[in-house]
């Protein structure tokens, strides 16, 4: 295992999840006392499992047609166009 790899994309994700809806959904199912933290625990990290794995098998499936620089391109400037909407619609 490629620990470098491994901490990098933890701190990625981790500081992209943090005050997003996902998280904020995520703690409104929490604040109903009646519900489980546990269960909401569990069903919120298969969520974030499963859409991870959506996002490993497109990214194998693309870099078998598109080269990795193209789509380091194509991922910056993505973020760049989400950022430059977000300070529009803010």
């Amino acid at each position: 295992m490629e620990y470098k790899i491994l901490l990098t994309v933890f701190v990625t994700v981790f500081i992209a999840e943090l005050g997003d809806k996902t998280q904020l959904a995520t703690l409104l199912f929490a604040a109903d006392k009646e519900v489980s933290k546990l269960t909401v625990f569990v069903g919120a990290s298969l969520a974030l499992i499963a859409t991870s794995a959506i996002g490993v098998l497109a990214g194998s499936f693309i870099s078998e047609h598109i080269s990795a620089k193209y789509l380091h391109y194509l991922a910056g400037v993505g973020f760049i166009v989400i950022g430059i909407w977000t300070l529009i619609k803010a």
